[in-house]
């Protein structure tokens, strides 16, 4: 009997309609039904202008992350919720005003979309400017009568950072005056803005409340990436080719935006060798335009985006030194550390030269090439420990020697990937 699940049955990469699904899932623009693994800082952010809004007062809030972190998804559910709560209770909504300071002409034009925001209908005189009519309107109770709160999210902070930094300073200072009803949400990419810039803001009494949105783990990265692809009704990638994406991804930046790109070249790689394997196949149409109907090869249509094709993926993303000293190696030596990942994958962090010898003889078993003896196993484990690969401790008895990796588990895996030698065993 297969072992091939129904839902697997149903994917077919040859019909162009479920690959653009795919595609399009997968995309960085689309945007996710639920954002998961950012429920915490999202709820730190609504709390906080829950409050700034009931208490009718300002309030201050930089979020800052690493790119590809979620901050720009997690801020438009952020304010969706907020609007949702006072419509439930019936409560008068504040007005919302999102600006991305990389489309300002210049960086003073931020005061004068909020002051449009503020005053829709104002007549101003030409010798008073935006800021100025705003550090004016903040200052009278009488101005600010019957006035909704005012959430501005400025999206891209640090293009406001001018030599001076007035700008940015006097954006927050708006916040401090005393009938001010602006909560104001700074967001940028720079952990560092924060360091920059807090030190002035705590001396004139403006210091905003910090939230980081930390790189994403192999965990939540893989967790957003099987949260997208069940929106599909059939299943499209191995498991272990989205576990391995997620791993490197996380090890080198935990940017999700990159994850993303990688899945879909993956998936690329995939309709190409669906392709080689039948010039005679239209990827557009999905028909097959071979003029003899009946010499031409049918494909499977339980092809999965496998280990493989997202090995040659993250190698085009990714390029690293280890790449190359794995690929360089003896073919024994490749079976090694092949042999130690395989271990390691089911959530050891070290074992023994003994399992790996065991590992190593199964796997030249199911490739079919003839092991070596022990002696000179542990001869090429302890050359592997010379070059960085693995590390091997003391024992008296040499098969109770403790070995564990000391590159990343991912480099090891996508460069023997392209060799089609070990394709089979790394995806035991």
């Amino acid at each position: 009997m297969s072992d091939i699940s129904v839902d697997e049955q149903k994917w077919n990469p040859k019909d162009p309609e479920q690959m653009s699904a795919l595609k399009e899932t997968l995309h960085v623009s689309k945007a996710p039904t639920t954002i998961v693994c950012r429920e915490q800082e999202q709820t730190r952010i609504i709390d906080f202008c829950k409050i700034c809004i009931e208490d009718e007062k300002a309030g201050s809030l930089y979020v800052c992350g690493c790119p590809g972190t979620g901050k720009s998804w997690s801020m438009e559910r952020v304010l969706e919720s907020v609007i949702d709560w006072r419509n439930q209770a019936g409560l008068v909504s504040p007005d919302v005003l999102t600006i991305s300071c990389t489309t300002l002409t210049s960086t003073t034009e931020i005061f004068s979309k909020i002051l449009d925001k503020v005053q829709p209908q104002r007549k101003t005189k030409s010798a008073v400017s935006p800021l100025q009519h705003l550090q004016s309107l903040y200052s009278q109770k009488q101005s600010t009568i019957g006035m909704k709160s005012l959430v501005i999210v400025a999206d891209e902070l640090d293009y406001l950072i001018t030599k001076d930094r007035a700008v940015l300073h006097d954006l927050f200072m708006l916040t401090t005056y005393p009938f001010s009803k602006c909560i104001l949400i700074g967001v940028a990419n720079a952990i560092d803005l924060a360091d920059r810039f807090l030190p002035r803001l705590q001396s004139l009494n403006c210091k905003p409340v910090v939230i980081t949105f930390r790189a994403y783990s192999k965990d939540q990265i893989l967790k957003i990436l099987q949260q997208r692809l069940m929106e599909l009704p059939y299943n499209t990638f191995q498991p272990q080719a989205l576990e391995l994406c997620a791993r490197k991804v996380a090890s080198a930046s935990g940017d999700m935006r990159r994850a993303l790109c990688i899945c879909r070249t993956a998936i690329e790689i995939l309709e190409a060798e669906l392709t080689e394997s039948n010039p005679n196949l239209d990827m557009e149409s999905g028909e097959n335009v071979c003029p003899n109907q009946l010499t031409a090869p049918a494909l499977p249509t339980t092809s999965l985006v496998r280990v493989d094709h997202m090995a040659v993926a993250l190698s085009k993303a990714f390029k690293s030194p280890v790449v190359d000293i794995i690929q360089s190696l003896p073919q024994h030596q490749q079976i090694v550390l092949c042999s130690a990942v395989k271990l390691f994958r089911k959530g050891k962090k070290e074992t023994t030269l003994g399992e790996v010898i065991k590992s190593y003889m199964e796997i030249c078993k199911l490739i079919r090439i003839p092991a070596v003896g022990l002696t000179d196993l542990s001869s090429m484990c302890r050359v592997l420990g010379d070059q960085g690969l693995l590390k091997l401790g003391q024992s008296r008895e040499e098969r109770l020697r403790k070995v564990s990796l000391k590159v990343d588990e991912a480099d090891v895996t996508f460069a023997l990937q392209g060799i089609r030698l070990f394709r089979s065993c790394l995806q035991l």
